[in-house]
């Protein structure tokens, strides 16, 4: 699976303690998540094949996803019920949450960007 975010030199951009991720959340996706029941579950999910690496990308909903094999675990935000992937290992520093494809979604970022390594 690999944490690309973690490593050299991007390893201060990370974090491997859930409770220490830093939370960026505009006023409307607190009321779009609000409006839709106050939870948010961040996970990542992979792409691509073994020989040319997988890219993971951050996945946000506000329902839980229907993947078994996914595990989460609550960590503190104000004003919403913030629930992140407690399988993997590493987390960037700071998780910026997002309104798109119209406001008709969350999406989750990392320094900008939707990938995480």
């Amino acid at each position: 699976m690999g944490d690309a975010c973690c490593q050299p030199p991007r390893m201060h951009d990370c974090t491997d303690h859930l409770d220490e991720v830093e939370l960026v959340v505009p006023a409307e996706v607190r009321r779009f998540i609000a409006a839709r029941g106050g939870s948010l579950y961040v996970w990542v999910s992979l792409h691509g094949g073994c020989c040319r690496g997988a890219l993971s990308l951050l996945e946000a909903a506000t329902e839980r996803p229907e993947r078994p094999a996914l595990a989460f675990r609550q960590v503190s935000a104000p004003g919403l019920d913030l629930y992140l992937d407690a399988g993997r290992r590493y987390w960037p520093r700071t998780l910026e949450l997002a309104l798109t494809g119209r406001g008709k979604r969350v999406s989750a970022y990392s320094n900008g960007q939707a990938w995480v390594g």
